[in-house]
């Protein structure tokens, strides 16, 4: 039966100007650039500068995608913003990107999945554009996660970084996917939200809390729930590991890519690795890989690309996407 899929017409990002590398880091907590790559891969991470807030970044990258797929703010019907850290509590920052962006119609709104939001995004995309709510949406993932972290904490602040990435979809042509969203998985488990966390927020303590994390717990999990939901959607999809083209992950740790792409047999060569520039940006994460690959050259039309990423919840998910 013929069916209509929804495609990625085009992918922007934006980093914010500022880098911060691993020896200006060493100078503010008891830490060394050797350290750093040795546990995490990550060599400098950019931060957002003063003034200058998620929905910014977010519009930004926003703005790129609209050029990259030769459209206008008009021919927009939904605007969804991935992220964890908003400009206030309410409105939605995507509603304040919708105003940044001049789109005086449609509707906008956030996804708070933490560092799965973009992928939770797009599968949301994609079934509102398969039931018809939509015909092209703007996704981003934007973070300045920056803002919530504890500085004097050796143990994340040196993971986090600031950016932002979009993608623009729409609803392909009826008929055998030659393009688009093949299959997705999302998954989330509460019980492991004390691994990875903020300590604070509106309703608990009046305030928007700092990360707080426990790095062996979630590594521990992180690698056999990725390959889950890989290869859930690669039988959902009717595809192997073998068919895949390109691999990107979460770039949330390199000892952490690299396990999953060993457990899941997955060429390093066939993987895109950023974490090293950006560090762990949540959900911007994967848009920027993205970004990176295609603008490279590497990631092309027709080729077979999976997207996962886990978060703090847990959260967890992969979508297959034929670019």
């Amino acid at each position: 039966m013929n069916e209509r899929h929804s495609i990625v017409r085009s992918v922007g990002a934006y980093l914010p100007a500022r880098i911060l590398t691993n020896d200006e880091l060493a100078k503010m907590v008891d830490t060394s650039d050797e350290w750093i790559v040795q546990r995490t891969g990550i060599r400098q991470r950019h931060i957002a500068a003063e003034g200058e807030n998620t929905s910014d970044l977010a519009a930004a990258a926003g703005r790129k995608a609209l050029e990259n797929a030769g459209v206008g703010i008009e021919d927009i019907d939904l605007i969804i913003v991935a992220t964890t850290t908003p400009d206030m509590t309410f409105p939605a920052t995507a509603t304040l990107v919708q105003q940044k962006l001049g789109m005086h119609h449609g509707a906008a709104f956030d996804l708070q999945a933490v560092c799965s939001g973009f992928v939770f995004a797009v599968a949301t995309a994609d079934s509102y554009l398969k039931n018809n709510l939509a015909r092209r949406v703007l996704v981003i993932g934007a973070e300045t996660f920056s803002r919530i972290l504890d500085w004097t904490d050796r143990t994340t602040c040196v993971l986090f970084g600031d950016g932002a990435g979009a993608v623009v979809m729409e609803l392909g042509k009826e008929g055998p996917p030659e393009r688009g969203v093949l299959a997705s998985s999302l998954r989330s488990d509460g019980r492991h939200w004390n691994k990875l966390y903020t300590d604070g927020g509106p309703s608990s303590t009046r305030s928007m809390g700092l990360v707080r994390m426990e790095g062996k717990e979630v590594f521990k999990h992180a690698v056999g729930m990725i390959t889950d939901v890989v290869h859930n959607v690669l039988d959902a999809a009717g595809y192997g590991i073998d068919d895949l083209d390109w691999f990107v992950p979460h770039q949330a740790n390199k000892r952490i890519i690299d396990g999953a792409g060993v457990k899941l047999g997955i060429p390093p060569e066939k993987v895109v690795v950023t974490v090293d520039r950006h560090a762990n940006t949540s959900a911007a994460s994967v848009p920027l890989a993205l970004s990176t690959a295609v603008a490279d050259g590497r990631i092309k039309r027709g080729d077979l690309v999976m997207i996962e990423a886990m978060g703090g919840g847990f959260t967890w998910g992969a979508s297959l996407i034929r670019w």
